[in-house]
Order: C-alpha cells, then sequence, then structure tokens
C-alpha cells in the first residue's frame, strides 16, 4: 500500500485565484473568461475552482469586487490627502489623467458592461460610485460631486478610446469649469 500524498497547503491560493481572474478579464474580456483559464492563470487545479467558488458569477463578483474596492481607496487616499479645495481639484485631474494603466481601464469597462447586461452586478458599481462621491464630498457639495464623478468616468472613457488622448490641460479647466459653482 503506497503512503497518502501529503496535502498541499497554500492558504493564498483563494486570493491568487481573485488576482489570475481580473488578469484574464482584463486579456480577454469576462466572455472569455472561464474557470479553466483562470485556473491556468491563476496556476492552481480546476478542481480548485469549485472548491473555493460556487459559480463564476461568485468569482466575477470577488474579482470586482477587490477591483471596485482598490479604485476607490485610490480616490479616497487622494482626497484625504487635500487640504483644500484647490488640492483637490488638483487630485482629481491627477487621477483622470494620471498612472491608470490600460488594464484599469479595461477592467472598468469591463464591469460596466457587465453591470449593464446583468442586473445583479449593478449593487457593485452602485456602491463604487457611492464611495466615490463620498470621498468627493470631502471637498465638494453634493450636486458638484455628482457631476465631477459623472465627469471623471466620461474623462477615463475618452483616455480609454480616442486615439488622441485629452491633454490634463483640458481635464483640469473641465474640473475648474464643474467645480467654481
Amino acid at each position: 500500500m503506497t503512503p497518502p500524498r501529503p496535502r498541499r497547503v497554500d492558504p493564498g491560493r483563494r486570493d491568487r485565484i481573485v488576482d489570475a481572474c481580473l488578469d484574464v478579464i482584463a486579456a480577454s474580456g469576462v466572455a472569455g473568461t472561464s474557470h479553466r483559464t483562470v485556473a491556468a492563470a491563476a496556476d492552481v487545479p480546476l478542481g480548485s475552482m469549485t472548491y473555493h467558488f460556487t459559480g463564476m458569477d461568485e468569482l466575477l463578483r470577488e474579482a470586482f469586487t477587490r477591483f471596485a474596492a482598490a479604485q476607490s481607496e485610490g480616490l479616497e487616499d487622494a482626497m484625504a490627502a487635500a487640504s483644500d479645495r484647490d488640492e483637490a481639484r488638483d487630485a482629481v485631474v491627477a487621477l483622470v489623467t494620471g498612472t491608470a494603466g490600460r488594464r484599469d481601464l479595461v477592467l472598468t469597462h469591463e464591469l460596466y458592461t457587465l453591470a449593464a447586461r446583468e442586473p445583479a452586478f449593478r449593487d457593485l458599481t452602485n456602491a463604487w460610485m457611492a464611495r466615490s462621491r463620498r470621498a468627493l464630498e470631502r471637498h465638494f457639495d453634493p450636486e458638484t460631486t455628482r457631476m465631477l464623478d459623472a465627469l471623471v468616468e466620461g474623462l477615463a472613457i475618452h483616455r480609454a478610446l480616442d486615439t488622441d488622448p485629452a491633454q490634463a490641460a483640458d481635464a483640469a479647466e473641465a474640473v475648474r469649469r464643474i467645480t467654481s459653482g
């Protein structure tokens, strides 16, 4: 009789799967994401997928929740670091024109598309918008915040799709106009 194989201990496996799911979505879209592609990207056995997640919806929800939380934390940190309204304006412009890479832009749009098609995912986008608005309300009134939040989303879309991306000066002027009420 052969002795039983030792059980592999991998306490970070679930997190690795979630991170790999975001990588797969960024590369192939939600439509190209499957248990098999995520398992391969995470370098885990396919059976780990059903062990850790009840289905693809749970995995997508977990992945997009993690992504939205990270994006919200960036805005919250930027608004907390701003000592006045002018610094808050500059922080918003920096976020819109700054370091967000193609991956984050693609993930944002994949989440929006999923939420537009699947109402069950709208709670994620609504929570993300609410958290963003709370961060912006540290420096701007609620009406201005709603307009500013919409501007940020619109500028992000333009940045993702425009072959001639808007210059920082254009974003700064748009933020100034909205916040100078």
